[in-house]
């Protein structure tokens, strides 16, 4: 045993480098201790690694070492890494504190690291459980870290309540900056962030913000009230996780505080759960723009039915609309049969319509979603759009003409004339169109990410064709 020891030992110059991911030796030294059951030398190499990477290198050991291992960490490393741990290692964990077997030791020492996690991440914890657990879990953890959470969860999803942590540094703006400084020190072992303070004044209303910088850089005799910054860019604890986001990204804030509907202040939000807010959106707009229900799980968690279900809706409702292509087509019946010709290019117009409308669909969705566009700014869009349209149509339809007389036989001029004023009209009504239904849908409270290049192509190619067929028969009648 002590030869496998020695030979699967994970030497300290390859965990220098785990700070940017697992290498490839490393990981194969892991699965090396894994299946030699080296619990101790497992346990040595996750508490010298990034505690991001030591949570990827868990779902490498068998689902007995992962409860093992971790459960034999100092609290404060795993503490730590069971933040970035994936949510079945954490519903695994809970089931093993919970189980009848568990020892009062154990069970007592997970709680503990379990209150020594920040109040937000301590919800992310509790979000991705079952309810029986999180009562389970509640119900071990002393009085204050109940009522703690409890008041973070009776906030609406997705709410800025709902991310807040209470675990920061307030100071009465009349306090001086020694006592500041005293009080911080007290403190700041038990909250997420010191870098920014917050500063109140009679019932707890907030009324400015500090860093640590301008504090430790100020004659301990001034108030904090001097010092501080104000007015305070803050979130109100029912306002939407989307907004906040907005306004994080807009005024370039590293945490931003959130009070109540009397401004009184009651947490903070922190950068590294903003990113999660504008990863969570981004993925959830890109969904949609695919015509797909919003995902719960990873993709990988998410069984076949699951999967089917989120994109069957929309795949349907867009098969039912595109019926209405062949009505269009039924309709002008005879005009096909007298002119076969026609029906070559109707691939062609309704692809180049489609692409159009979703060029710029695609553009309106993500100016709206960063702040770069707003409804209210229609005429505007609409009158650029139209001269990119027209630049646009210009253009395709001189390579479309080269390509009609290169490869298109029996070609006649009032065909070439059909196809090419048609390729002009669809262009300019699909760039119109690409623009002005993600604004509108906006403007109705629904989400613009629904107006994207499925829906778009659907309506584009409906009224190409009509569009189409129309021109045709008043050039070729």
């Amino acid at each position: 045993m002590g030869a496998k020891m020695s030979e699967n030992k994970i030497s300290e110059n390859l965990l220098e480098d785990v700070n940017v991911g697992i290498p490839e030796e490393v990981e194969k030294a892991i699965i090396g201790l894994s299946e030699a059951n080296n619990i101790k030398e497992l346990r040595s190499t996750l508490e010298a690694m990034n505690p991001a990477d030591a949570a990827s290198a868990l779902e490498l050991l068998t689902p007995e070492q992962q409860v093992t291992v971790f459960l034999t960490l100092p609290k404060d490393i795993g503490a730590e890494i069971f933040t970035y741990v994936d949510s079945d290692i954490r519903v695994r964990l809970v089931q093993h504190i919970a189980s009848p077997g568990t020892t009062d030791k154990i069970r007592q020492d997970f709680i503990n690291m379990f209150e020594d996690l920040a109040a937000d991440d301590a919800i992310d914890v509790l979000d991705e459980l079952p309810a029986n657990l999180v009562e389970e879990l509640l119900s071990r953890c002393t009085k204050d870290r109940r009522e703690q959470l409890n008041a973070i969860l009776k906030y609406p999803p997705n709410s800025a309540g709902s991310l807040m942590t209470v675990e920061y540094i307030i100071l009465p703006e009349n306090m001086t900056v020694a006592g500041a400084l005293a009080q911080i020190r007290r403190q700041g072992k038990r909250k997420e962030t010191i870098n920014y303070c917050y500063a109140v004044g009679s019932g707890r209303k907030l009324s400015g913000v500090l860093s640590l910088k301008t504090i430790l850089l100020s004659d301990e005799n001034v108030l904090i009230k001097d010092i501080m910054t104000s007015p305070v860019i803050f979130a109100y604890t029912h306002e939407d996780q989307e907004v906040v986001a907005a306004k994080v990204k807009k005024y370039d804030l590293q945490a931003i505080p959130v009070v109540d509907k009397e401004e009184r202040m009651v947490g903070i939000i922190t950068g590294d759960d903003i990113m999660d807010v504008v990863e969570k959106e981004d993925t959830e707009d890109f969904e949609k723009m695919a015509a797909m229900e919003p995902a719960k799980d990873e993709y990988m968690k998410s069984g076949i039915f699951v999967l089917a279900r989120n994109r069957i809706k929309w795949l349907i409702i867009l098969m039912v609309s595109s019926t209405l292509t062949g009505f269009i087509i039924t309709r002008f019946n005879n005009l096909l049969a007298s002119q076969v010709i026609l029906a070559s290019f109707i691939p062609m117009l309704m692809d180049t319509g489609g692409n159009c409308g979703a060029q710029v669909s695609t553009l309106m969705i993500r100016g709206m979603a960063v702040g770069d566009i707003e409804p209210g700014n229609w005429a505007m869009v609409v009158w650029k759009e139209l001269r990119v349209a027209l630049a646009v149509g210009a253009a395709l339809c001189l390579a479309n003409i080269i390509r009609m007389l290169l490869f298109v036989k029996e070609l006649s001029l009032p065909v070439v004339l059909v196809v090419n004023v048609t390729l002009i009209i669809i262009v300019v009504f699909a760039k119109i169109i690409g623009c002005l239904l993600p604004m509108a849908a906006k403007q109705l409270k629904f989400d613009p990410a629904l107006m994207a290049s499925p829906m778009i192509t659907t309506i584009v190619d409906a009224f190409a064709l009509f569009i189409y067929f129309a021109v045709a028969q008043r050039i070729l009648a």
